[in-house]
């Protein structure tokens, strides 16, 4: 049994408000990595066609014996198929490495605005939400204007903006357009990268004062904001580490220091240029 809470999405469909990312990780390593993810109760994976590792996800799913409806299946659309006739068939092809029937969560990965097509893209996964492919759609790097817009012209409005997102980019405007919008906020990179967030010094007093790790705290941060999260490890004791954060709290004056170290710091390409 999972003991992650869920947040409900704005067509009433619940989403785990912590899951497990596979970004960067092989295929032949992916399996186990979601295998042990889903022993240490998450329920909810990102992957993405980019990764190269949604066969490999698939068979964990498949090897789990937990029933369908109990998962939450994430994937992404990549840059080369934007469009409607080439998201369609990139869907179909990301559906059959899943070996699943239907994915939870279908997300456009980038805008490339200078592209143009993200319109025609959403059309697309219109389409495979209403026909039951596709139980949420939404976006991911999506930039107030590029939201805006998209929002006047769909008859879906995304459940979900996957974005950049930790204490050194808090990216409170963009929450704010969502929450104006109703669509949720879903961080990547959520503790950074490297070592330089969970290394300040800052993060690893807060962490002392609970008895927690930095990962610990920075994920702590991103629950109480109300993000969904999806921190990724492939090593055993970290990914158990980073579910293992629903037994404490982080008091307002923790949370405001670590509102402080909000410098703007992309660690990932502008979703502006990017594409």
């Amino acid at each position: 049994m999972s003991k992650v809470p869920a947040l409900t999405l704005n067509n009433g469909v619940q989403m785990p408000q912590l899951g497990f990312g596979v970004w960067q990780v092989p295929d032949d390593e992916a399996t186990d990595a979601v295998a042990t993810a889903l022993d240490a109760g998450y329920r909810s994976i990102d992957t993405a066609a980019l990764y190269g590792n949604e066969e490999g996800t698939g068979r964990a799913l498949a090897a789990s014996g937990l029933p369908r409806e109990e998962l939450f299946v994430t994937t992404k659309v990549w840059n080369t198929d934007h469009g409607y006739d080439a998201a369609l068939r990139a869907f179909d092809l990301s559906l059959a490495k899943l070996g699943l029937e239907y994915v939870d969560l279908y997300l456009i990965h980038w805008p490339q605005p200078q592209r143009d097509a993200y319109t025609d893209t959403w059309r697309a996964l219109e389409r495979i939400a209403a026909d039951g492919r596709a139980r949420a759609i939404g976006v991911s790097n999506f930039q107030p204007a590029h939201l805006r817009r998209l929002v006047a012209g769909a008859d879906v409005v995304p459940a979900v903006n996957q974005v950049e997102l930790h204490p050194q980019l808090a990216q409170s405007e963009l929450r704010a357009v969502h929450a104006e919008l109703g669509i949720a906020t879903e961080a990547w990179s959520p503790l950074g990268q490297g070592k330089g967030l969970l290394a300040d010094p800052v993060v690893a007093k807060i962490a002392d004062r609970h008895g927690r790790t930095a990962a610990q705290v920075v994920l702590r941060w991103h629950l109480q904001l109300g993000n969904v999260v999806i921190p990724k490890s492939v090593t055993p004791s970290r990914i158990r580490e980073n579910i293992d954060v629903f037994d404490f709290e982080l008091p307002a004056a923790d949370l405001a220091e670590l509102a402080a170290l909000d410098d703007g710091t992309r660690l990932g390409p502008d979703p502006d240029t990017f594409g």
